[in-house]
């Protein structure tokens, strides 16, 4: 057994300790009982011939242990966490910065804030303070606005963030290390950032957002919306600038996923990005090589947000699958990388939707889009021949490689969405019936807007007459995708569907896998 198999299985139990417990809630007993196992099986081992799956079998034990552990500690804190306790208390007083780039809607904005300090009610008019550290939600007006860094001074109530039946904007928030909210305070500014104070990495980063700053506002002069606020989204990452109609425009046809720092859209656009530069006659290498370096940029300028470094490097991982051409190694790298990002942070396996759409959209791209792809191909090739007998079966064959890099596109927007609808169901409760049909219309494209987009900002920075020279291709790309939105965003186009038990959601998955396990069978008959 390798060793990359051995860590494969470990991680599988990691994950299996964090999920069993985010349900069950294991008791103290329990976690003991698999700590005894596991040492129990590894000494076993040594007096056994057979001894290296004994000992796997114990690692497997204790790192489902590990995984319960984690777990508990995630709960610990979240329980014990001092800023929270103040919650649904009354009015109080926090000192501190912010911590990460202000969302601004168009009527609000949402700042991200670390406490220093907090001045509960009774000691408002002293100068008695508490030294509390913890991060607060903070809803204000749009403006003023503020920036990374800035010092504030908040005046306002502490609360827990609401439960709803079909919403929990609570657990949203706890993947984040977010227990507290404040709506509308009084919100006064005490000082900007001072960027001589700055680390390394609060320099990196603020400097990561002026630059995007600068890309908006480069954007905003060269294009009207909803064309500007379509390539914000698709370039920076931003959905502020939306408008409510396009939001539902964009949900109905099933391309909301574009307009963000999603795991579904790194994914599905690295491969498509993959396949196109193969298309165009690049060795795989340098295809590969391309479309990390394209990943990267990408993830920089929207701003290096968690889920977007978390989508980032499950693209990677695909693309390095890809590159390698080893199906198993794709799988593993997968649950490795996923095994890591829980042990940093074990709330995203429940409370992440862009943490399971990445992981579940790489799975579908690695197990379900080789066979999507296959059956395309012979569809393709079975037409040919009727069509034209030999001569054009032999046409066929004459552009195979090239036919294939463009099925491509259509397998990994099938394999993809298929892989995440479930998912997207349960959490959402929306079917877009028109979603396949859309998104193969407009993916293909999302490339090149991408990059044309980015030349069009950048060098619109330097000169408007510069951003001009790409503004034409640009402005075609985002008219024909405003076209498809128009004509696809129809009431029929969508369904929605509520009170969904996750016992379905297990059967649509159990489902998918028999599929493929059939589908993989009967393709080496054909």
């Amino acid at each position: 057994m390798t060793p990359s198999k051995i860590l494969f299985y470990f991680c599988i139990s990691f994950i299996v300790g964090i999920f069993f417990n985010s349900i069950i809630k294991i008791p103290q007993i329990f976690l003991w009982v698999f700590l005894f196992l596991g040492v129990l099986l590894i000494f076993i081992s040594f007096f056994l011939k057979n001894l290296k799956k004994f000992q796997i079998a114990g690692f497997c034990f204790l790192f489902l242990a590990i995984g319960i552990l984690r777990h508990q500690v995630s709960d610990f804190n979240i329980l014990n966490d001092k800023l929270s306790r103040f919650n649904d208390k009354g009015e109080v007083v926090l000192i501190g910065k912010v911590i990460a780039e202000p969302d601004i809607r168009d009527t609000f904005q949402k700042l991200k804030i670390k406490t220093e300090k907090i001045i509960n009610k009774e000691n408002l008019e002293s100068d008695f303070s508490l030294n509390i550290k913890g991060a607060v939600l903070v809803i204000t007006n749009r403006y003023p606005e503020y920036e990374y860094l800035d010092e504030v001074r908040i005046t306002g109530k502490l609360e827990t963030p609401i439960e709803a039946e079909d919403f929990s904007y609570k657990n949203y928030l706890l993947k984040d290390g977010i227990y507290s909210v404040m709506g509308f305070p009084k919100v006064e500014l005490i000082s900007n950032g001072n960027y001589d104070t700055y680390s390394v990495r609060q320099r990196i980063y603020s400097g990561i957002l002026f630059f995007k700053q600068k890309l908006r506002e480069s954007i905003r002069r060269n294009f009207l919306p909803p064309h500007s606020s379509i390539l914000e989204g698709t370039v920076l990452g931003d959905n502020g600038a939306l408008s409510q109609e396009l939001k539902d425009k964009l949900n109905i046809t099933g391309l909301r996923h574009i307009i963000a720092v999603s795991g579904t859209h790194v994914v599905i656009l690295s491969a498509i990005l993959m396949s196109l530069l193969l298309a165009l006659g690049l060795w795989r290498g340098q295809a590969f090589y391309i479309s990390v370096v394209f990943i990267c940029l990408y993830i920089i300028l929207t701003g290096m947000s968690a889920s977007g470094v978390r989508a980032g490097i499950m693209g990677g991982l695909y693309l390095l699958a890809q590159k390698l051409g080893r199906q198993s190694m794709g799988s593993r790298s997968i649950v490795i990388a996923g095994g890591m990002m829980l042990f940093i942070n074990p709330l995203l396996l429940f409370y992440d939707v862009g943490f399971q759409l990445s992981f579940l959209a790489v799975l579908g791209l690695i197990y379900f889009e080789p066979i999507i792809k296959f059956f395309l191909y012979k569809t393709l090739q079975i037409i040919f021949k009727n069509k034209n007998n030999e001569s054009g079966a032999s046409g066929f064959l004459n552009k195979e490689e090239k036919i294939g890099n463009l099925l491509s596109i259509i397998s990994t927007t099938f394999a993809a969405q298929i892989f995440t609808l479930p998912i997207m169901i349960y959490n959402f409760g929306n079917v877009s019936f028109v979603s396949p049909v859309t998104n193969i219309l407009v993916l293909p494209i999302i490339s090149w807007l991408m990059i044309f987009g980015f030349l069009s900002s950048i060098l619109g920075v330097a000169s408007q007459f510069l951003g001009w020279i790409f503004f034409l291709p640009c402005w075609f790309l985002l008219s024909y995708f405003v076209k498809i939105i128009d004509i696809f965003s129809q009431p029929w186009a969508i369904k929605t569907i509520e009170n969904i038990s996750w016992i379905w959601l297990a059967a649509s998955y159990l489902l998918l896998g028999f599929i493929i396990r059939f589908l993989n069978k009967k393709r080496y008959f054909i």
